[in-house]
């Protein structure tokens, strides 16, 4: 891996439906821009249009690599279906090391 200081962030992002959750994470690990994602139901409450909405959407939590967040945030944006969708980095302060190995070896590209 080398001495490379490449550490973990999280994007989090909510879907209108699990079927196109599931679509996009799987695309964005194919592409290796993530090593990871859960999908979790949630009931968001939001004002949209001057409406308080309440609705069911589902959250993806997605794993990644500082090396990936910014290409990982601009397919999200491409493949987003809602207007405006919701994405949000959290930096990963503490990781462990066989986690973040993991992450690297599953997203970075490999000298071929």
């Amino acid at each position: 891996m080398g001495n490379t200081k490449n550490i973990g962030s999280i994007l989090l992002s909510t879907f209108p439906s699990k079927d196109i959750a599931t679509k996009v994470v799987k695309k964005l690990l194919k592409e290796k821009l993530c090593a990871c994602a859960n999908i979790l139901r949630v009931n968001s409450l939001y004002t949209w249009k001057g409406k308080i909405e309440d609705g069911k959407e589902f959250l993806c939590i997605f794993k990644t690599t500082t090396h990936n967040s910014a290409r990982l945030a601009q397919e999200i944006i491409r493949l987003h279906p809602y207007d405006v969708p919701e994405i949000v980095e959290l930096d990963m302060k503490s990781v462990t090391g066989g986690y973040l190995e993991w992450m690297n070896e599953v997203t970075l590209p490999r000298a071929e």
